[in-house]
């Protein structure tokens, strides 16, 4: 029999920053995690330590995941933004102790060149990455995420010059 999954409601969100990094031409950089087959590509994100502060996550988890923070923080989103996992993978993802994110989000300008951005990092997380128009992002980031990067999007829109 298989095991139970975690009650939903029981289990809080794991907090977060996350980041819509824009080069000089108002693309994102988006990457493709390497812990998953899917073709789904996200922006910048990551856990926010226990007394640690929003932006200052934001700056550790860039360097982290692309190797290097050299950003202009543009705006911030004055809330904070959730998303539930799907129902398969609670229980699966973060020792099963979340349901979801809520994350705080920035928007910044990456003020290095594309050679400065490495993947290979201590702990890698990304496979690859590009440069992709705003537009594109509900369509190629995974369903359950696709919501809040709309909000994203409507957030950060005079940013980005929608």
């Amino acid at each position: 029999m298989p095991p139970t999954p975690p009650d939903r409601a029981a289990l809080p969100y794991r907090p977060c920053v996350g980041v819509m990094l824009l080069n000089k031409r108002n693309e994102v950089f988006v990457a493709q995690r390497i812990d998953t087959r899917a073709e789904a590509w996200q922006m910048p994100q990551g856990g926010i330590d226990k007394g640690e502060e929003p932006k200052a996550a934001l700056m550790r988890e860039l360097k982290e995941e692309i190797g290097t923070n050299n950003i202009e923080v543009l705006a911030e989103c004055d809330r904070w933004l959730q998303y539930d996992l799907p129902d398969k993978l609670i229980g699966q993802i973060w020792n099963g102790k979340y349901r979801g994110q809520r994350q705080k989000w920035f928007a910044a300008r990456f003020l290095g060149k594309d050679s400065d951005i490495n993947l290979e990092t201590e702990e890698p997380e990304f496979l690859t990455w590009r440069w992709a128009s705003p537009q594109e992002l509900p369509h190629i980031i995974v369903p359950f995420k696709r919501a809040m990067y709309k909000e994203l999007l409507e957030e950060f829109k005079e940013v980005i010059g929608e």
